[in-house]
């Protein structure tokens, strides 16, 4: 019979716990959120042994069980609440062997809450070059806890891991004894708030005593009696945690001389350590990183170039074979113009999209995105951020929606709440496809200083105003909200590692999964809403245009080409779709825009890559012909009614300051929302972006008309 159990992964940040979480459930992930807060919880089920499944909660990193933020909050929930749904049976505590000392510290606090316990060691490598051997049995008995050295990037030590696992479950563990004694460091009254609470650990009270009036666990009878027993002794929160950590080192100083041994810190450098004498000098550092990122994005437009011509090619051939294959009709038109035209102009662009994500891996894999963090830290002040700031809005290129939510790490409410606010100016890869589309009709394909490709000059551009414009903004937002909060940066550069490439291979499969099934459930309705709306209209009106066309048609048979095709047009224009575009032209005409980009401006705000859906049904509604050609060459061929091109440099410049700014996604505001539980900050975010986006929309096209 198959037992499952529940396993709690802990850690310090970059300790190499998320990789421990990964080979133990591979695949078979999810996440949710934790009951009461809105910090991601990442699970997983691990096959521990024939007889054995386990459920893994991956809890979010943390230095010590004195929380600072919300992520580090749900970690001593989980770990500390008796009745919590997610307590584990079974703790596996990630410790960084190359960083041994920090590292005991919050292993001893684990040990100490009488919770099984494993202790599985990384980065044993590492400590190697840094000339530091440890003794593992010798560091067992000091902790009194299995300690299992582990390799997850190379499968090295699981089997171990699993096996001791199995053992405790199997057997009965004996309770190890504290790891210093609290009774001394506090007084008589710990045990008896320990049996009042029905706690299974002294450290445990301690922390009911210093946490009681917070604690949802607590019932108000406990509240009264442990606040008349912490009066009575004159207890004091700050001296009895720091006596407490203290007393920690001491112990731990004293393992460290017992079982650790290292060579002279002058003997040798690692690697890392010589790397970043050079990626993180103030000139040297900066150049490079503006010579990734310039990298980065001209590999969206050169690597993509071919599969995205394939996938264009191929729809076009497909609609084309459709149009022949099925007789000609309404369900015909609605197939061909509705879903597969909406469908061709978001999947021509999944490539840009694996793109953008294989890279945002490969930065994340190899240590240096920690490294943007120290980088822009200076920048970021100047703003009245600091560095820990610049995850999210990095985060922020990929998608703002997880972005908004990294923003829980941010421990000052001040700066989280400017993060919130100005990471959806951060360009995402929703982004992307409008991005692609515009520049390629407005701007040449061409060299620029014989090697530099202009448009991939040009997005790498508007990913870069989008970032300053988010500093100016929490800049502005900075002198608004008054506060005398002081924050520090103090951050853990993690080494360098060679990118895991089957684990850069898997994120761009999935990421591409994601956008066309995510995306496409999006496209295919509005696809199928809007060629309803592009094809219907008021009756009346529709049946003026028909009668209109045909009597034209008799007059003038020998120029049924162009009829025909003015007929296409006109009962675009007086179909409800043409109708709500006619409506908003006068707002949008300043800023160099048609009835038909008003279309799509309005679509958009479903999804900021529905404007190429939209463009795309729009474009191919009433035209007979419109399969055989692609959404580029359909739209770089439009006219306005005087017989000038639409999408003019003016014009496309203006459309992509516009997405570059404007608030168009219905998911970000709903998260914001969720993240500062309230309606104010997304309403104002939405207006504040919009405002900006239609000004410098306006200033650009009448600049350059």
């Amino acid at each position: 019979m198959q037992t499952t159990y529940t396993i709690a992964l802990v850690g310090n940040p970059n300790s190499g716990k998320s990789s421990l979480f990964n080979v133990l459930t591979g695949l078979n992930q999810k996440v949710g959120n934790f009951p009461g807060v809105t910090v991601d919880k990442k699970t997983g089920i691990a096959k521990i042994a024939d007889s054995l499944t386990a459920h893994i909660i991956d809890l979010p990193g943390t230095y010590s069980l004195y929380p600072k933020s919300a992520d580090e909050q749900v970690t001593y929930e989980v770990l500390l609440n008796q009745n919590s749904a997610d307590r584990p049976k079974l703790i596996i505590v990630v410790a960084d062997a190359s960083n041994l000392k920090r590292n005991l510290l919050f292993c001893s606090q684990i040990t100490d809450l009488k919770i099984p316990v494993i202790v599985a060691l990384t980065m044993m490598d590492i400590a190697r070059q840094k000339g530091i051997t440890i003794d593992i049995a010798a560091l067992e008995r000091q902790m009194g806890v299995p300690v299992i050295p582990i390799n997850p990037r190379k499968n090295k030590g699981i089997a171990q891991l699993k096996k001791s696992v199995t053992d405790i479950f199997n057997t009965n563990p004996s309770v190890n004894a504290d790891f210093i004694d609290l009774v001394a460091i506090t007084d008589s009254w710990l045990p008896e708030i320990k049996d009042l609470c029905n706690l299974t650990s002294n450290y445990a009270a301690l922390h009911v005593a210093c946490n009681f009036m917070e604690l949802r666990h607590i019932n108000t009878a406990q509240r009264i009696r442990i606040a008349a027993l912490l009066g009575e002794a004159k207890f004091q929160k700050s001296k009895v945690q720091a006596a407490e950590i203290m007393q920690r080192y001491k112990r731990i100083n004293t393992i460290m001389l017992q079982c650790v041994h290292a060579d002279s810190p002058m003997k040798r450098m690692v690697a890392s350590e010589r790397i970043d004498k050079l990626l993180l000098h103030p000139f040297y550092g900066n150049l490079i990183l503006l010579v990734v990122l310039f990298l980065l994005f001209q590999s969206i437009f050169w690597l993509a170039k071919y599969p995205m011509d394939w996938i264009e090619g191929a729809f076009a051939m497909f609609g084309n074979w459709m149009n022949g294959l099925l007789p000609a009709g309404m369900l015909t038109d609605l197939l061909v113009n509705g879903v597969i035209a909406g469908m061709s102009g978001i999947a021509v662009f999944v490539p840009q999209i694996m793109i953008l994500f294989g890279m945002i891996t490969i930065l994340e894999d190899s240590g240096y995105m920690a490294r943007i963090s120290f980088l822009t830290d200076r920048i970021m002040r100047s703003a009245g951020l600091n560095g820990r700031s610049v995850m999210p809005l990095i985060s922020g290129m990929a998608c703002a929606v997880p972005a908004i939510m990294a923003a829980r790490t941010i421990q000052s409410r001040k700066e989280r709440l400017i993060t919130i606010m100005i990471t959806p100016l951060m360009s995402c890869s929703a982004r992307l496809p409008v991005y692609t589309i515009l520049i390629a009709l407005v701007i040449p394909n061409r060299q620029f200083l014989g090697i530099f490709n202009l448009q991939g000059l040009v997005l790498m551009g508007l990913y870069l105003l989008g970032f300053f414009m988010a500093l100016t903004v929490a800049k502005v937002m900075n002198y608004l909200i008054k506060t005398t909060e002081r924050t520090f940066f103090l951050m853990e550069l993690p080494v360098y590692r060679a990118p895991r490439w089957k684990n850069v291979g898997i994120t761009m499969i999935e990421k591409g999964k994601i956008f066309i099934r995510d995306v496409g459930k999006v496209i295919i309705v509005l696809a199928l809403l809007l060629w309803g709306l592009a094809t219907f209209g008021p009756p009346a009106r529709m049946h003026a245009v028909e009668t209109t066309y045909a009597n034209l048609l008799k007059e003038h048979p020998e120029q049924h080409v162009e009829i025909e095709h003015r007929h296409a047009t006109a009962k675009l224009e007086n179909s409800f779709a043409g109708m709500m575009g006619h409506a908003i032209e006068p707002i949008i005409r300043p800023l160099g825009y048609d009835w038909k980009i008003g279309i799509a401006l309005i679509t958009s705000f479903a999804a900021r890559e529905v404007f190429v859906g939209t463009m795309a049904t729009l474009y191919s509604v009433g035209d007979k012909e419109a399969s055989k050609e692609t959404l580029r060459e359909k739209m770089a061929e439009a006219r306005r009614p005087d017989g000038t091109p639409v999408y003019t440099l003016a014009a496309g410049l203006s459309l992509l300051i516009f997405y570059v700014f404007a608030m168009q996604c219905m998911s970000t505001l709903a998260v914001v929302k969720r993240e500062t539980r309230s309606w104010k900050y997304p309403l104002i975010q939405f207006v504040y972006m919009a405002g900006i986006a239609y000004l410098c929309a306006l200033l650009l096209y009448q600049v350059f008309k």
